[in-house]
């Protein structure tokens, strides 16, 4: 089975992707490999014909993986979402194609039969950027993918013109990143059609859409854990064979995925937690980053905020956080402590104009470790 390599990167027409894709999902050509990296390399065999797609995962905590994802799996996504919706339509593309929420884009629209409209991706993301690309959308009926970074841009002191055309989306799908109960508030408080979406490279994307999963998709939990199963699992890391039985697991005659995250399946919903390593044990003492970040993001003048945990030779581990907006490092540390108890307060405390982003508009936590850790020196 051959694998084509497409470099695809800031300012690369996302369209010239399309026939290529078209042809990988109709079994007529190669796995497509959309990479933003002139350099990078893609290492090992594809495991059988099935495979359309090899994408790296986002790399945001670590070392990207190269995930297979075939044609069924795709397939099986881009089904479950429009049923999940209740239609097709057209989309308007907002992030990379080397990224699973981009490249699905494209592959629905392939199956709808509808061709995307992108925005200029080498450009930073703008709310007038967007307002302009969406104003171009001609079928009645649309469909976006954003980030909580993406979305906060739009709704900060917003122009009329901007609110229009994110009421026009009939559903504006938002995930790859926790969204702070205020910037859901405010979404709802202008009637925006927000779907709130959980999944990751390994699933295709989303595959579960506000806390429902999409038809022939499962989520359990195992110790706290969530577990993944159905028709959208990707086929396994390329190259890797031990990682993808390791973390595609068979049990009772189906495949798993082990994810790194936290939560819990109530009554068929699921509500995500976090992530397992989203713990930080200071002093002893265990701490939610989540919670933390979410207590700071609820005080005037916050904007966003990531918090993560820092080596400490005091306390074996500190709680610091990376805050966008007005407010003093003491205000911080008063509203935690008032919130979630003295041992919650940050030790560390940076300023951010914004948080540093992937390309794919997730916060770069990576970078944001590096900047606190520098704060602490």
């Amino acid at each position: 089975m051959e694998l084509l390599p497409i470099h695809t990167p800031s300012g690369a027409d996302p369209h010239a992707l399309l026939t290529p894709l078209a042809a990988a999902l109709a079994g007529e050509g190669p796995a497509v490999a959309p990479h933003a990296d002139a350099g990078q390399s893609f290492d090992g065999e594809l495991p059988n014909d099935e495979i359309a797609a090899v994408l790296s995962t986002s790399g945001s905590t670590g070392v990207p993986k190269q995930t297979m994802l075939s044609v069924d799996a795709l397939a099986a996504s881009a089904m479950g979402t429009a049923l999940a919706l209740k239609a097709e339509g057209q989309w308007l593309l907002t992030l990379p194609v080397h990224y699973v929420a981009g490249l699905q884009v494209l592959v629905r629209s392939l199956y709808a039969g509808t061709r995307p409209w992108t925005m200029d991706l080498a450009a930073p993301f703008t709310a007038g950027a967007f307002t302009e690309a969406a104003g171009e959308l001609t079928d009645k009926v649309r469909f976006t993918s954003l980030v909580p970074t993406q979305l906060h841009r739009l709704l900060q002191d917003p122009r009329p013109e901007t609110l229009q055309v994110l009421r026009r989306f009939n559903a504006i799908l938002l995930g790859g990143a926790p969204a702070s109960a205020t910037l859901l508030s405010d979404a709802r408080r202008h009637g925006l059609n927000l779907v709130l979406t959980y999944g990751m490279s390994e699933t295709c994307g989303g595959c579960v859409y506000d806390g429902v999963p999409l038809d022939g998709v499962d989520v359990t939990t195992e110790e706290g854990r969530l577990w993944i199963s159905g028709p959208v699992l990707a086929d396994g890391y390329l190259g890797q064979p031990e990682l993808s039985a390791d973390r595609f697991a068979f049990n009772s005659g189906r495949r798993w995925f082990r994810t790194d995250d936290a939560g819990d399946v109530t009554d068929g919903v699921l509500t995500v937690a976090g992530r397992l390593d989203d713990v930080i044990v200071t002093g002893g003492l265990k701490v939610s980053a989540a919670a933390v970040a979410s207590a700071i993001e609820g005080m005037p003048g916050v904007q966003e905020a990531l918090v993560l945990g820092i080596d400490s030779a005091e306390w074996g581990t500190a709680v610091a956080a990376a805050v966008v907006g007005q407010v003093s490092a003491d205000e911080v540390r008063q509203q935690t402590r008032a919130s979630l108890g003295a041992h919650a307060a940050p030790h560390i405390v940076v300023a951010l104009a914004s948080l540093p982003l992937l390309p794919n508009g997730k916060p770069d936590r990576l970078a944001v470790r590096a900047l606190l850790e520098r704060s602490d020196a």
